[in-house]
């Protein structure tokens, strides 16, 4: 049986249940919110959700002695109003600091032994002191991380030459937030680098467009959700599955002693091993300044 909790079941949170069961990627399924009645009421919509389908997921009431037992929990608890009026990824910072510190020791405390992954922003921050309060090993606790931006890299550059967005290879690198960079060096199509087929003035404008796609769905719904669920749902389904899937997450960076978006092989037991891309010289500056960014916004959490 495939056992997923979710922590924190608004936009994004309730988008990743409803996500995970239209794929029958779970089994069983727990949900954890602080707002009682918008709790049940998404149980109660994913319940009538689910009739007439093939598939059946079971909705476990939730108690924090059911996460013993759960494969991955998902913590996605936060308060989008808070970004909505900053754009700065310190101004969620203090609140989801909280609510690590309240979350951290229940997780600890259930006896869970599952794979523990975060989507709550700041995204490598909360990330790291989910991994320092829980005292899990560090293979064992990372982040959805640049997967998402990434994916915007792949829309952007897939409208550019007209192809599929997973005909698209390559990766966003470091915060999930303004230091981010698209390495370009890694961007391939059909195998030919893109960096063969583009300008860097018009690698720099398309990664300006990669990054608005985030507020173009943030300016007309106000928060996103579907594609940090469909990005959450690879993830999930890469540890469940075990299948070694290399992913843009955000995990422990031994050199940088950091929690950052890279390229890592996930699989059952978490974090199998990292890949370290061969960046060039400008790349690998805008590498330590997002390092830089990440420790300082880790600091000013403890």
């Amino acid at each position: 049986m495939k056992k997923v909790a979710i922590i924190g079941v608004g936009h994004v949170g309730s988008t990743l249940a409803y996500t995970l069961i239209s794929r029958n990627i779970v089994d069983e399924l727990i949900l954890f919110d602080t707002k009682e009645e918008q709790l049940l009421s998404e149980y109660n919509d994913l319940f009538d959700g689910q009739v007439d389908r093939d598939n059946y997921v079971k909705l476990i009431k939730p108690t924090i002695e059911e996460l013993a037992d759960t494969d991955v929990i998902v913590f996605s608890a936060g308060d989008i109003s808070i970004f909505r009026n900053n754009a700065d990824r310190f101004a969620e910072l203090e609140l989801t600091n909280g609510i690590v510190k309240e979350w951290a020791p229940k997780i600890k405390a259930s006896g869970f032994k599952g794979i523990l992954v975060n989507i709550t922003n700041p995204c490598d921050a909360v990330t790291q002191r989910l991994q320092e309060l829980t005292g899990f090993p560090k293979e064992r606790v990372f982040g959805t991380g640049t997967t998402l931006d990434s994916a915007r890299m792949k829309h952007a550059v897939s409208e550019k030459f007209n192809v599929h967005p997973s005909s698209v290879e390559g990766y966003v690198l470091g915060e999930h937030g303004d230091s981010q960079f698209v390495a370009w060096s890694s961007v391939r199509i059909g195998g030919i680098p893109i960096t063969e087929m583009l300008s860097e003035k018009e690698l720099d404008d398309l990664e300006s467009v990669a990054r608005d796609g985030g507020w173009i769905t943030m300016k007309g719904k106000g928060y996103t959700s579907f594609g940090i669920a469909n990005q959450g749902a690879l993830v999930v389904e890469a540890v469940l599955n075990n299948n070694q899937r290399i992913l843009p997450v955000s995990s422990f960076d031994t050199a940088a002693q950091c929690y950052v978006g890279h390229p890592a092989q996930v699989s059952c037991d978490g974090i199998v091993k990292d890949f370290q891309l061969e960046l060039t010289e400008s790349e690998q500056q805008k590498w330590k300044k997002t390092i830089d960014t990440i420790k300082y916004m880790h600091s000013t959490a403890n």
